[in-house]
């Protein structure tokens, strides 16, 4: 069964509430179009999530959270629990960003903590991968994917996997302008899926989505989406206009 592509919108620390109604206001007629093709999500600042969560009810378009604790509750100053999450109507919650781990020292034993809440509490994760500049010229790439994914998805069942989203995404790419080429982002893609089959069997694996993320943009979607391993993309600044990722779906998905 061919596996239906994700394109997911990160705003990053971007869009309050006002800003964000008026992107969802301008997006959202042509999304029951876009969405037969594609499954679309927007991940929202906190604060603007409510907003999103009442403008995208009943739409076609999935609301996404940026991050999550790995703990349900307590004296977590500033932190947001997966029930909160679930209470305002989210359905994917993004784990792992190269931000989260190179900024905040998020480790592979913490995203593992918080894929288990987020799937405990049945959320979708979007899980990131990606290796450094420093780490592909070392001819690491492999060494780097095969321990995020064998660390962070331990102990999760190949039915968390099948439910969630694995992005790739090479962080030499991201908000640099830089993309991976398509060629080197299907060879990436290629063999995280392998890996997969080695951890969950072959089956499983070919279940999997796995997006692409890292400067995509309009011009170069229909490139690296027409890859046979790239199942979407995990947008960035290309997000934050509603023309310009309207834009990047149809090219996307259409070729």
């Amino acid at each position: 069964m061919p596996r239906k592509p994700i394109i997911a919108a990160n705003w990053k620390m971007h869009k309050g509430p006002a800003e964000t109604r008026e992107f969802i206001e301008e997006f959202l007629p042509a999304a029951p179009e876009l969405s037969e093709a594609c499954e679309l999500a927007v991940a929202a600042p906190f604060v603007s999530l409510p907003a999103a969560a009442e403008l995208l009810a009943g739409s076609p378009v999935g609301l996404a959270a940026q991050n999550v604790s790995q703990h349900e509750k307590g004296a977590y100053t500033g932190e947001v629990s997966v029930s909160m999450l679930t209470e305002i109507g989210v359905r994917h919650v993004i784990v792992g960003h190269s931000e989260r781990r190179s900024i905040y020292g998020e480790g592979d034993e913490v995203l593992n903590a918080k894929l288990k809440k987020v799937r405990e509490a049945g959320l979708a994760a979007i899980f990131c991968i990606g290796e450094t500049l420093e780490e592909r010229e070392a001819g690491k790439l492999e060494e780097i994917l095969r321990r995020q994914l064998r660390e962070g998805l331990d102990g999760l069942a190949a039915a968390d996997l099948t439910a969630s989203v694995v992005a790739y995404e090479p962080v030499w790419a991201i908000g640099t302008g830089v993309t991976a080429t398509p060629v080197q982002a299907q060879e990436s893609h290629a063999f995280v899926r392998e890996v997969l089959a080695e951890l969950y069997g072959r089956e499983a694996a070919e279940g999997v989505r796995i997006q692409y993320g890292g400067s995509v943009k309009p011009d170069n979607a229909a490139e690296l989406m027409a890859q046979p391993d790239i199942d979407g993309a995990l947008v960035g600044g290309a997000s934050l206009e509603a023309a310009s990722f309207r834009k990047l779906i149809e090219n996307g998905v259409r070729g």
